[in-house]
């Protein structure tokens, strides 16, 4: 026979993300918004089992436990909080909860946690396909861990949030739920929040009026309205101003965002994906970050690892990145699979293809040797190499090909992208310069 569980959260994307779990695992699900609708429901229906919010309008899920427990004193009761606090954990278990879980709740914590309430046989919960995985390289389990959470939260639209550092493929993953949701029909729009100028960042976001400041000659929609009824991923959010997030917060809380320059609401339906190398809570903690949005973002948060935590995706990642499914592509020796591996990639996966990038353009011979690879990746464990400058002296150890690379990098990186002035630099003319930025793998 099939358990009965009534989900109580005043927030539908709370209630929406655990139905969806328990009915995979084969619950039967009743829901209701507040206290008092369950109490209502209660009358005429005796679940298995009560999960419900703590903090709601009106009655409170403990005042709600209290009720049930007046009709039914042996019905298990979960309780979960945003706001977990160590004298509300007591007065839950005083009361009888079964178990005090904390928001973002972890879905396998949740089911496991409803099964031993009810003394449910676990079952394995349902996988992750492999055609989900379709043009995703992962062999490690740390990251095919990283992708069924993702595939199971997928399908709702509940805000996620992304942590991890820089590099590690967290926009990979928010395109991975975005592709597997129900939104999947239009494209994910991405906005990196520490690449846009505190100043303009609320028009690019918002929209604006026209001549709502200098320089708005035109109207803009802005991010939101380009991603409604699609998936807005915020990349870098911890960078954003403080004056912007309550903006966000309300925009996440009503669905409706003002334009600068306007004084007309108007309502966008888009799924946030935030993503961050920061680590928020400190920033909560020492005021830099509103703890009301960090609650609001916080509903489901996925930690990517990073590369050096998760070793053995390096090699299929590299063979990725070298195209290895090409028939003149070039071979990773033992050897250089090893040095690979034993480096701790701190840029991570973008680190490790631009190595690749390196090896494919200059590697002469069809088996990648250790020698092939960027002086910083065969140097594991040395000291770490200078910073590259157009003044520091070319090593006599490196090839003519990696010497043409460090010279026109640094060429470009002292004027700033500026390729007349590289050119100059260089004693070459601009469409040589052209020619070597696209044979180097520079442009």
């Amino acid at each position: 026979m099939t358990n009965t569980l009534l989900i109580v959260d005043d927030e539908i994307r709370y209630r929406e993300l655990y139905a969806r779990l328990l009915r995979e695992a084969g619950f039967h699900i009743l829901e209701a918004q507040n206290a008092e609708q369950a109490l209502v429901l209660l009358k005429d229906e005796k679940p298995d089992m009560i999960i419900s919010d703590v903090r709601m309008p009106g009655a409170s899920g403990l005042e709600l436990l209290r009720q049930t427990r007046t009709l039914w004193p042996e019905l298990p009761f979960l309780l979960i909080t945003a706001y977990a606090d160590v004298r509300g954990a007591v007065d839950a278990l005083k009361l009888g909860a079964v178990d005090y879980l904390a928001k973002p709740v972890d879905m396998d914590e949740l089911l496991s946690a409803v099964r031993d309430a009810l003394g449910v046989i676990s079952e394995p919960i349902p996988d992750l396909p492999p055609e989900a995985l379709k043009g995703i390289v992962v062999d490690s389990p740390a990251m095919y861990a990283v992708f069924r959470d993702a595939f199971r939260v997928a399908a709702s639209d509940a805000t996620i949030l992304l942590t991890g550092e820089s590099g590690c493929g967290k926009e990979v993953v928010a395109q991975f739920i975005h592709r597997h949701s129900l939104r999947q029909d239009k494209p994910m729009v991405a906005v990196n929040c520490a690449a846009i100028a505190p100043s303009l960042l609320a028009s690019e976001l918002f929209g604006h009026e026209k001549g709502a400041f200098t320089g708005a000659v035109a109207k803009r929609k802005g991010y939101f309205r380009e991603a409604d009824n699609s998936t807005l991923f915020l990349d870098e959010i911890g960078d954003m101003p403080m004056e912007l997030q309550a903006s966000l917060l309300r925009a996440t809380e009503t669905g409706h965002i003002t334009p600068v320059g306007s004084d007309r609401e108007i309502a966008v339906d888009c799924r946030i994906i935030a993503a961050t190398n920061r680590k928020l809570e400190e920033d909560v903690a020492a005021g830099r970050f509103r703890q009301d949005l960090y609650y609001r973002l916080n509903v489901i948060t996925i930690v990517i690892p990073s590369l050096r935590e998760r070793r053995e995706d390096i090699p299929a990642l590299a063979r990725f990145f070298l195209g290895q499914d090409k028939v003149d592509a070039k071979r990773l020796s033992r050897a250089a699979i090893q040095a690979l591996q034993a480096h701790d990639w701190p840029g991570n996966v973008r680190e490790l293809a631009n190595a690749m990038a390196h090896v494919r353009l200059l590697c002469q011979s069809d088996v990648i040797l250790p020698e092939h690879l960027p002086p910083s990746v065969r140097k594991t464990g040395a000291e770490p190499a200078l910073p590259l400058s157009f003044e520091t002296p070319v090593q006599v150890t490196k090839t003519l090909e990696e010497q043409e690379y460090d010279a026109v990098a640094a060429a470009l990186q002292q004027t700033k992208g500026n390729r007349t002035r590289a050119a100059e630099l260089l004693g070459i003319t601009r469409r040589g310069l052209i020619y070597k930025i696209k044979r180097l793998g520079l442009d």
